[in-house]
């Protein structure tokens, strides 16, 4: 599956513009505030129903409008069928079609056009807290298996739901705390679901990110990915019970899968630490590829891959080993985006990868 045309209206920079795509490799060029990334961030709607950047719709609307489109026509290798996916945020309110069909909840549209984004923003994954590393591996277990997303929106509901009752209890509001125990039981089976999921992801994906980081950094260190749980301690009922106490004092729910994290290593120690700028990119940038490869396997489809600015993060040898891949047509459809176009045509000529140059204005 490939995206064979995109048509965005009043998206962010964009007023009323149509793209046609290379199935290949599709580079995107121009000066930066061109909205290269934006169009990036545009095919990305299409894929999850928001935004790679923000959190909020409403930020992606193009100044001094109050709305925007953006409609995608994507196309099989196999058999050349097509499907055309709608996106439309007006008055508040997000609505997605698949051929003029709406989908009555969001995620239902979620794992069917799978995508990929590499991304400078990407070394947040390392930086940033554990918040960030939950939502990066939600979303990707999110891609192959809707069970999870299921569950993860229905546990993150109970969370909050039971993280007001604590609140309201704090306040001196009458309460009955039966339902705290109904909360406790609602809890428990989602959280081990997603224990399990989590914990199995990691041990798949890891042997995969290993080779990557070896190809891209062409050296010899060690990486490596720890998944850190309370759930490998307690189970999730006694973790509850345990944590009573500090939930009532905090009036936050301190035990349960919200609370992981994953640890990233290289040669046994921290990699946020210890890590040079060039190792740290090496490491997300292999992250994303072994994500890439765990997804085209399980569904039987290459992602979309997205390259955004990756010229100006990566240097010349780590470039030169990803261009391999893409030119051996490792991936399936890529877009590149660039402010240089005389780097990128010699780069496309020099590996022999068909596809199409955009000039942005």
């Amino acid at each position: 599956m490939y995206l064979k045309h995109l048509q965005v209206s009043n998206f962010k920079n964009y007023e009323d513009n149509e793209f046609d795509f290379h199935e290949n490799v599709n580079c995107f060029v121009g000066k930066n505030g061109s909205g290269k990334t934006n169009l990036l961030d545009a095919i990305y709607y299409l894929s999850f129903c928001k935004s790679y950047f923000s959190s909020q719709d409403t930020y992606s609307i193009r100044f001094n409008y109050d709305f925007f489109a953006i409609h995608g026509l994507f196309e099989s290798f196999e058999n050349r069928t097509t499907t055309k996916i709608g996106c439309v945020f007006k008055n508040g309110r997000k609505t997605m079609k698949a051929n003029q069909k709406e989908y009555q909840k969001l995620s239902d549209h979620i794992g069917l056009f799978p995508l990929i984004m590499v991304s400078p923003y990407d070394n947040d994954i390392i930086a940033e807290g554990s918040d960030t590393r939950r939502k990066f591996f939600d979303i990707t277990i999110s891609q192959f298996d809707k069970e999870y997303l299921q569950q993860l929106i229905v546990y993150q509901k109970i969370t909050q739901q039971r993280n007001q009752l604590l609140k309201q209890y704090q306040l001196g509001e009458k309460q009955d705390l039966s339902l705290l125990q109904i909360y406790n039981n609602q809890m428990v089976p989602l959280g081990n679901y997603i224990f399990e999921k989590r914990k199995q992801f990691i041990s798949a994906i890891l042997p995969d990110f290993q080779r990557y980081y070896q190809i891209l950094s062409g050296n010899n260190e060690t990486v490596s990915i720890i998944y850190q749980s309370q759930l490998f301690e307690l189970d999730f009922e006694n973790g509850l019970q345990e944590f009573e106490t500090q939930d009532f004092r905090s009036t936050y729910t301190n035990f349960g899968v919200h609370k992981d994290d994953f640890l990233f290593l290289i040669n046994e120690k921290p990699l946020k630490q210890f890590g040079s700028q060039g190792q740290q990119k090496s490491f997300s940038l292999a992250l994303k590829l072994a994500q890439y490869d765990y997804i085209a396997a399980r569904k039987n489809i290459k992602p979309i891959l997205l390259l955004d600015d990756i010229f100006d993060k990566l240097d010349n040898f780590r470039i030169a080993q990803l261009l391999n891949m893409v030119g051996q047509h490792h991936f399936g459809q890529v877009f590149i985006t660039d402010t240089d176009e005389v780097r990128l045509t010699t780069i496309l000529e020099k590996h022999a990868i068909k596809g199409k140059v955009v000039q942005m204005k």
